[in-house]
């Protein structure tokens, strides 16, 4: 039980992941919609000449940064806690008597393992953005930009969105493996409510709603 549940928010993490490719065929998510908004922007953005656009993309880079460095920060502190795993053994010991060292280094090597994968997530997004300001600051707008152009733009931004949110989603399932620490049944039922939580929020959200009467018009 112990290391079903230790494994099964990370492994409910990467299903969505990929489920949600499914998903947005039955109904468009948040994020589906919001690409059409991006395309938008940009096909909007190559036309004029106005630093609202570099303003916009700084305040990208700078949400993912953000989220980048406090990433490291929480590895390095996972890290800092293998030193003391026999002080988190007698700290937890009145609470989870059933636990291990061994147990409790498996479960930080897991946790370990999901957050170097979101800050490789924040990192990917946050190169991938640079590329689309540069591409956005390279658009001539003197002339008509081709239809390629506003696409390949487009797919940039909407690329680094995706794994801006591949990060975030990192951090709401490790609130579920945190948990794991007092029970690894809770740890499971907090790990469900999270994916009914992310359904709700990318598929019926009052925002996601709001955003689709743009969509249809």
């Amino acid at each position: 039980m112990n290391l079903f549940a230790s494994l099964f928010p990370l492994i409910i993490w990467l299903i969505y992941s990929y489920a949600g490719n499914f998903l947005d065929k039955l109904r468009p998510s948040l994020s589906n919609l919001m690409n059409l908004q991006r395309r938008r922007w940009v096909a909007n953005a190559v036309h004029r000449d106005n630093p609202i656009d570099a303003i916009l993309s700084s305040s990208l880079m700078s949400s993912v940064s953000f989220f980048a460095s406090t990433t490291v920060l929480l590895i390095l502190a996972l890290f800092a806690v293998f030193g003391q795993i026999e002080t988190l053994h007698n700290a937890l010991s009145n609470i989870r008597p059933d636990l291990t060292s061994a147990d409790i280094s498996y479960h930080l090597i897991v946790l370990l393992g999901v957050f170097i994968m979101a800050f490789l997530s924040f990192t990917l997004s946050l190169r991938q953005f640079n590329h689309f300001c540069i591409l956005l600051g390279a658009a001539d707008h003197a002339e008509l930009s081709n239809e390629n152009e506003v696409n390949a733009i487009a797919s940039l931004n909407t690329l680094g969105a995706r794994n801006f949110n591949q990060g975030i989603r990192a951090y709401y399932f490790s609130v579920a493996m945190l948990i794991w620490f007092l029970s690894p049944l809770i740890s499971i039922g907090t790990t469900i409510f999270i994916v009914l939580f992310l359904i709700y929020r990318d598929y019926f959200s009052r925002a996601r709603n709001l955003i689709s009467t743009l969509t249809s018009k």
